[in-house]
């Protein structure tokens, strides 16, 4: 992935705008999704999520952006803040205790592929004392702060980690979470409340999700017939997804987010579960 060249700052707020409003974005080669939340009761307001037909380049990306931006005018609303949040696989988390950040394309290194042209930054991750180091869409940041000023950016996976263990802070036991999306799903593990194991995969069939499933929980030992599993995410109760994992593991049951966000009910309370939040 190549990426531009300005740099943004992170954790900034956008002070020019005064309305209540909160948009997120989530960005990925895979689709694209806008939440605008109001800052004053914490409900969300609108929601729009476009699957795209195949996997796009991070120049196609930036095309789409500008096209939503371009042909839906409550996006161009004033907002009091916005967030962006990166969804791809080039992301690691790094103990901060071992973190040095002139070191951040080596860890990288040995997980994904990089690019000696990719910009790399990372978010602290304070519930659990680590740093999650990777490669944000710089083209699409640099043209949100064209048009915006300053913003706030994560990655996706920052979010799961951070919301499932405050969720899991006074747990006792182990717990298996499934985040799933159009074509990739992340098992997060934790025990008695620490972070054991997050991972991403790629799927193309229900055939793929499950083998990576049981061969993460054979890698763990952690038995089907026992662990409880939660899921997140697109997944539903009559899904391929669903139906498949329901042969295999006992004892599933929907998540929902830690926040206390308002959503209408039409929506699972699992669904949409890193668009929907605030940094």
């Amino acid at each position: 992935m190549e990426t531009g060249q300005k740099f943004m700052t992170q954790l900034k707020t956008n002070s020019k705008h005064t309305t209540h409003k909160i948009l997120s974005i989530q960005i990925s080669l895979n689709g694209l999704s806008f939440c605008i939340l109001n800052a004053l009761d914490d409900s969300v307001l609108k929601i729009s999520h476009h699957v795209f037909d195949k996997k796009v380049t991070p120049y196609e990306l930036l095309d789409t952006v500008k096209h939503a931006f371009n042909s839906n005018q409550w996006l161009n609303d004033n907002f009091e803040s916005i967030q962006v949040i990166h969804v791809n696989d080039l992301a690691t988390l790094v103990p901060k205790p071992l973190f040095n950040e002139e070191a951040t394309a080596d860890y990288l290194k040995l997980n994904t592929k990089i690019l000696k042209t990719d910009f790399i930054t990372f978010d602290n991750i304070a519930i659990n004392d680590t740093v999650n180091v990777y490669v944000p869409y710089v083209n699409v940041n640099n043209y949100i702060y064209d048009r915006f000023g300053d913003f706030t950016y994560k990655h996706y996976s920052t979010i799961l980690v951070e919301d499932i263990l405050a969720q899991e802070k006074n747990a006792k036991e182990n717990k298996l979470y499934i985040h799933t999306a159009a074509s990739h799903f992340e098992i997060i593990v934790t025990n008695a409340g620490s972070l054991l194991l997050y991972n991403t995969f790629e799927y193309y069939t229900a055939e793929d999700f499950i083998y990576y499933v049981l061969f993460t929980m054979e890698q763990l030992e952690l038995n089907p017939e026992v662990i409880e599993t939660v899921l997140l995410g697109s997944i539903t109760e009559d899904s391929a997804l669903y139906n498949i994992l329901y042969k295999y593991v006992r004892h599933i049951s929907f998540g929902g987010r830690y926040s206390t966000i308002k959503v209408e009910t039409k929506e699972h309370k699992h669904s949409h579960f890193t668009l929907i939040t605030r940094f």
